[in-house]
């Protein structure tokens, strides 16, 4: 059944194309040709008209506006604050704990406590006041340690906002490049049903007038359907892309941007990918954050293990009772210094088992260092083989549009003079199409790419 349906084809194609060569050339009408055939090999994304409603948008401002309105990029600003702050709290410890008291007291005089933890002296009558001052002398270095693990923490907090802010922009860019090819599909899809339509208006006008088949008309009728559909894809995947990029830029509105690409291509980030793996061991912020916290471990093993030490203080206390009874308080101050050592015994090896816990997470903390270490060697080496892959795409792409065009207008051509079917016309304006897609793409590509190599280096801006 086919293939009577293509023999039939074939003949009424060919019978239309004798028809049409009966008549002279000269009084057919010229066929349309591709607002997209005058373009250069590569598309040029043109500036949006000043006119329209649509604001202006560049990967550097995208960058600028995700950095400054993107709440993920707040909350890791504000933990590694409150990472800082964590560090002057465990550094109090090395200053003096001063305390003021303000004491009255109306009791049944010279009694005795027989419930609680009140001192006897509080059950005589009397008003006082007084500081106590209890100050650390030494605990061998234990707080020492505390301080420069909280320090370390406090490092890697600020190391882990930056790895935020970097993929926060690298997501930026991607959303960005990603709206940018949908828009360069979009205009694509636009020039095709429009050229389209040309073409199957010329043809219904040929049909009309006997001069063409109904099977052409139905073939440029096909192609011009498939073009709107591929119109309606290409608007759908636009619209997307934009709510995408406005959920990076920290925005709820539906804002639809004219996005300008920079027409200079970026220049790669290194020559070698050993050197882009040296930058990267060199600036990864996550890399980074994770040797500061391998520090803050082993510093915090060393403030477990001190626990097992004494811990000298200096105690002081001094005040004024100036009522009371003068048989209990001869004076009417009273002082005292002194010194205390805590000497750690026994508690159920819990200090031993803090240590070697602390110690093992260290350890282990080390090891996820190394493992980053490998995994970034790996990222480095494929996001260069991926770059590389792609700067050599694009110098095919646009090789192949070149062709395409060229394609295009030896089949339009023909198609006038009724030396070929509407097959051959439709088949050279779909590689067209396609042919323009992938020269966009190449290049949309290779700057996602590039992104992800300055991402994988540690050089985002």
């Amino acid at each position: 059944m086919l293939n009577r349906l293509f023999l039939w084809a074939v003949i009424v194609t060919l019978g239309s194309a004798a028809s049409a060569a009966q008549h002279p050339a000269e009084t057919l009408p010229d066929a349309p040709s591709s607002p997209l055939q005058t373009q250069s090999p590569a598309i040029q994304i043109n500036p949006p008209d000043p006119s329209t409603a649509n604001p202006t948008l560049t990967r550097q401002q995208a960058e600028q506006s995700a950095i400054k309105n993107n709440p993920n990029i707040s909350v890791a600003v504000l933990l590694a604050r409150a990472q800082t702050e964590h560090v002057r709290v465990t550094r109090s410890a090395l200053f003096p704990d001063l305390n003021g008291d303000l004491t009255g007291v109306d009791a049944e005089e010279a009694s005795r406590i027989s419930t609680g933890s009140l001192t006897a002296s509080r059950l005589l009558y009397h008003a006082g006041a007084g500081m106590e001052i209890d100050q650390l002398i030494t605990d061998f270095g234990r707080t020492r340690n505390l301080i420069a693990s909280s320090s370390f923490q406090a490092k890697a907090a600020d190391q882990r906002s930056q790895a935020t802010r970097d993929d926060i922009v690298l997501a930026t860019d991607m959303a960005f490049y990603r709206a940018l090819r949908a828009q360069a599909t979009l205009k694509v899809a636009q020039s095709t049903v429009k050229a389209r339509t040309d073409v199957s208006d010329q043809v219904s006008a040929l049909t009309a007038s006997k001069l063409k088949s109904t099977l052409d008309q139905s073939f440029a009728q096909v192609n011009l359907s498939q073009a709107q559909l591929f119109e309606l894809d290409a608007q759908n995947e636009y619209d997307a892309s934009i709510a995408s990029l406005n959920e990076l830029l920290g925005t709820t509105n539906d804002t639809h941007y004219q996005m300008i690409d920079d027409l200079s291509l970026p220049q790669p980030v290194a020559p070698t990918a050993e050197a882009v793996i040296t930058l990267a061991l060199q600036q990864r912020p996550d890399l980074l954050a994770l040797a500061d916290t391998h520090q803050a471990d082993v510093r915090f093993a060393h403030a477990q293990r001190d626990q097992l030490l004494p811990t000298i203080s200096g105690l002081g206390v001094v005040g004024l009772t100036p009522v009371g009874s003068k048989q209990y308080f001869i004076d009417n101050w009273y002082g005292a210094a002194g010194v205390n050592i805590s000497i750690p015994i026994f508690n159920g090896f819990k200090f031993h088992a803090q240590a070697a816990e602390a110690t093992i997470r260290a350890n282990a903390s080390g090891e996820q260092q190394r493992a980053l270490v490998d995994q970034i060697v790996r990222d480095v080496r494929t996001a260069w083989l991926t770059a590389q892959s792609a700067q050599q795409r694009m110098s095919v792409a646009a090789q192949l549009l070149k062709q395409a065009n060229l394609a295009l207008d030896l089949a339009t051509t023909r198609y006038q003079l009724g030396l070929s079917s509407i097959v051959e016309l439709s088949q050279a304006q779909l590689q067209q199409t396609q042919a323009q897609i992938d020269n966009a793409n190449a290049r949309f590509e290779y700057e996602q790419d590039l992104a992800a190599l300055r991402f994988e280096s540690g050089s985002q801006p």
